[in-house]
């Protein structure tokens, strides 16, 4: 199946804000050499807002603002390829437990942040619905 031209550019125009987004983060508050809180929060805020997604009612009832919203935006904000450099940097410098901290914290972070949204989730739509 082909997606759409609309899907794909919706997609390509949330992606870029995400992206865009993302470095302004990661500009406006840097990480150093130890913990990378900041793209930990990125992670954990917008795995958290990808799960709620479906919330919205704009994304339940438009496919193209879902795709914009979802794998564009969030897809774009959120980053796996900065933790895995981020993981193997402190990795070089020696800091094997630290690295090990900061993927093992992620995951856990964001997996909890989903599951935490899943379980509001069906209270959340009902009082949006009422």
């Amino acid at each position: 199946m082909t997606p759409s031209p609309r899907l794909l550019a919706a997609v390509a125009a949330g992606g870029a804000v995400g992206a865009v987004l993302r470095y302004a983060a990661g500009e406006a508050v840097t990480d150093g050499t130890g913990f990378a809180w900041t793209t930990f929060a990125i992670n954990v805020s917008g795995a958290t807002l990808l799960a709620g997604l479906l919330l919205l009612p704009l994304a339940r009832r438009s496919p193209v603002w879902a795709a914009g919203l979802g794998p564009g935006l969030l897809g774009g904000f959120t980053t796996f390829s900065a933790t895995s450099e981020q993981a193997r940097a402190l990795l070089d410098d020696g800091r094997t437990g630290l690295a090990a901290a900061y993927v093992l914290g992620t995951l856990a972070a964001c997996l909890l942040a989903v599951n935490l949204v899943g379980a509001l989730a069906p209270r959340m739509g009902e009082e949006a619905e009422q």
